[in-house]
């Protein structure tokens, strides 16, 4: 872990020097580049040289330890500085547990309403309300690509470009079925229903993500039909895109212009393409950590809403809060915080650092 921390800390110092050559300052796009790398490994650098100057206070105390007017001092100053040698240890090893590639991407994050009815459309639309929130509170920026609303309110499909800093890190643990337990408003007897929605994040991949290429690609029009309200686009709009050497195909109906239908195919496809690219290598990795984040199936039941107890439940990691009023606010955060500490000791557990 040292000598990986010693690499860094040289790697750091270069990209500081970079910020100040004049070559780099009137290159917009190379200085940028430099200056994100730069403020991405400013924490770890920070926490490394705290931790070198508690290991040189530490090597300074045993020194003292060998002058008998200095022991008993020397040997309180231990008692303290070792715990937190541990806990920095702990703290950095965290810091230098690799990231996944998509962690930085922005997403298209889709929300469909599962079993239950009208309440479960009503509760798709108290999803979208907590997760916008909860946008609105870390600053990200979101765009309603599609919408189908439910008879009786919320809605049975609704499709968001979520864009900001690590989008994907904190919202891909999202992905699959969550589960509403609470006496609908429909319900004359006072009888808690259970109902379901699932929601889906993929990370927005760009072609030169992916290894194929661009003469590959089959892209076709047609057009929208089916359910789809007001926004249907009612010309050749909806988009269906194949990928020739595989087969794969993948198509949208949902966005509001051609345009947009266009972007959320091509996700998609990317998306496919990229997980039979990875299949074989990720397979053991994923049946490791299924407990934790689930496949991404809509079959899934990740988190139950219990509104009679006030209580959330997150099943992967065996998570019980009693705040439901306020997550269902957009305070989330502490549940998405869990569950990333969850995956990282995860992948420590598996000797990834």
């Amino acid at each position: 872990m040292i000598d990986k921390l010693a690499a860094i800390h040289d790697r750091f110092r270069n990209l500081e020097e970079n910020l100040s050559d004049p070559a780099v300052i009137n290159d917009m796009d190379r200085f940028q580049k430099v200056n994100k790398e730069y403020k991405k490994l400013q924490p770890v650098i920070e926490a490394y040289e705290a931790y070198r100057d508690l290991m040189g206070n530490i090597k300074t105390a045993q020194e003292m330890l060998r002058d008998p007017e200095m022991k008993e001092m020397a040997e309180m100053e231990l008692d303290d500085l070792k715990p937190r040698q541990q806990e920095m240890e702990e703290a950095l090893r965290m810091m230098l547990i690799p990231r996944d590639p998509e962690d930085e991407r922005d997403v298209i994050f889709e929300i469909r309403s599962g079993t239950g009815g009208d309440e479960a459309s009503i509760f798709a639309g108290d999803l979208l309300r907590m997760y916008t929130r909860y946008f609105d509170e870390v600053g990200w920026k979101y765009e309603v690509l599609y919408e189908n609303e439910g008879s009786a309110g919320g809605y049975n499909k609704v499709v968001l470009e979520v864009s900001g800093e690590d989008v994907y890190a904190r919202l891909k643990f999202e992905s699959g079925a969550h589960r509403v337990q609470r006496i609908p408003r429909t319900e004359s007897q006072g009888r808690v229903h259970t109902s379901a929605a699932t929601v889906v994040v993929m990370p927005k991949l760009e072609l030169e993500d992916v290894n194929i290429k661009k003469s590959d690609l089959k892209i076709d029009t047609f057009r929208a039909s089916g359910a789809g309200g007001q926004h249907v686009n009612k010309t050749e709009s909806a988009i269906r895109i194949t990928h020739l050497p595989t087969g794969i195909v993948s198509e949208s109906q949902d966005g509001r212009s051609q345009h947009k239908n266009k972007d959320i195919a091509m996700s998609q496809l990317l998306q496919r393409i990229q997980d039979q690219q990875r299949e074989a290598h990720q397979a053991e990795q994923a049946s490791k950590r299924k407990s934790l984040v689930g496949s991404g199936d809509r079959a899934d039941k990740i988190r139950t809403y219990n509104y009679p107890q006030n209580r959330v439940t997150d099943h992967r990691i065996n998570l019980t809060l009693y705040n439901l009023d306020q997550i269902v606010e957009g305070q989330i955060g502490g549940i998405i915080e869990a569950l990333q500490l969850a995956e990282n000791t995860a992948k420590l557990e598996e000797g990834v650092v």
